[in-house]
C-alpha cells in the first residue's frame, strides 16, 4: 500500500469538491479536512453568519483553494445561482457532498409550510444537486457522491417521523442512483451516522459534549474521517454504504 499518507489524499489533492450544508457540523468538519489535503473547496448554507466564520475557519488550514457562498439549497433561485457560482471558480464537479439538511419532527408536531421546506430541503435539495454534479461529471466519466443520511433512516423514531421519512427517502435514492451513473464512471456512497454533535440537536453544547465523553455521541470530524475513507478508495473498489454509529448508542 506504500506510505498512508499518499493513500488518504490520492483522490484528494487539486480535486474540485462541492459540499452543500458546508457551513456547519459535518459539512464544515468534511471540508475543513480536504481542503487540508489539497482539495478545491466549494461550500455553502444559507447563514451568511455561519458562512462567513466557516469560510474563514477552513482557508486558516487549507492547502486548497476555498470557496462559497450564502444561499439555501430548497430555492430554485439559488440553486442556479449555486451552480453558475461553481461553474466559475471551480469549472466542474469531480466530488460531491450531499449533506443540507434540517431537522425534522413528528407529524402531528409540524404544520404543512415546514413540511414542504424540510422535504425541499432533505430530499429535493439532495436530488437537485446531484443533477446538476452529474451533468458536469458524465462528460468527463469521472466523479464521486457521497449522501449524507442518517441511522433515523433504520430506527425510525416516532418523534421525528418527518426527518425519517427523509433519510429513508436517501437510503433507497442512493441505491437506485449508484445503478443509474455507475456506468458513466460516477461512484455513490451512503453514510449514515447516528447521533453526531451539531446544532440540530434538541440538547445544548454542554450536554452534548457530555454524550461524546460517554461514547454516546459521535463528533462531526468522525463523519469527515469516514468521508475520507470513502474517497480515498481505488478506482476499482466502491463503498456503497457506510454506517457510524457511538460506542454506546442503543441503536
Amino acid at each position: 500500500m506504500g506510505n498512508l499518507s499518499n493513500y488518504f489524499g490520492q483522490n484528494i489533492d487539486r480535486k474540485r469538491i462541492v459540499i452543500t450544508g458546508g457551513t456547519t457540523g459535518i459539512g464544515k468538519a468534511t471540508a475543513a479536512l480536504l481542503a487540508s489535503l489539497g482539495g478545491h473547496v466549494f461550500i455553502f448554507g444559507r447563514n451568511e453568519l455561519d458562512f462567513q466564520k466557516a469560510i474563514e475557519d477552513i482557508k486558516a488550514q487549507a492547502e486548497g483553494k476555498v470557496f462559497g457562498i450564502a444561499a439555501d439549497i430548497a430555492k430554485k433561485e439559488d440553486l442556479q445561482l449555486i451552480c453558475d457560482e461553481i461553474d466559475n471558480t471551480l469549472g466542474g464537479i469531480d466530488i460531491l457532498i450531499n449533506n443540507a439538511a434540517i431537522s425534522g419532527d413528528g407529524i402531528m408536531d409540524e404544520g404543512y409550510d415546514s413540511i414542504k421546506y424540510i422535504l425541499e430541503t432533505n430530499i429535493l435539495g439532495y436530488m437537485a444537486f446531484t443533477r446538476e454534479a452529474v451533468f458536469r461529471m458524465k462528460g468527463q466519466k469521472s466523479g464521486h457522491i457521497i449522501n449524507i443520511g442518517s441511522m433515523s433512516a433504520e430506527t425510525r423514531e416516532k418523534t421525528s417521523t418527518v426527518y425519517v421519512a427523509t433519510k429513508s427517502a436517501i437510503r433507497g435514492f442512493s441505491a437506485s442512483l449508484r445503478k443509474e451513473v455507475n456506468e458513466l464512471g460516477i461512484k455513490v456512497s451512503l453514510i449514515e451516522p447516528g447521533s453526531v454533535t451539531s446544532n440540530m440537536q434538541t440538547s445544548s453544547q454542554d450536554e452534548q459534549k457530555e454524550k461524546i465523553k460517554k461514547l454516546e455521541m459521535l463528533e462531526a470530524e468522525d463523519i469527515a474521517m469516514s468521508v475520507l475513507f470513502c474517497l480515498s478508495q481505488p478506482k476499482r473498489c466502491d463503498i456503497v454504504s457506510l454506517q457510524i454509529r457511538p460506542h454506546l448508542e442503543p441503536i
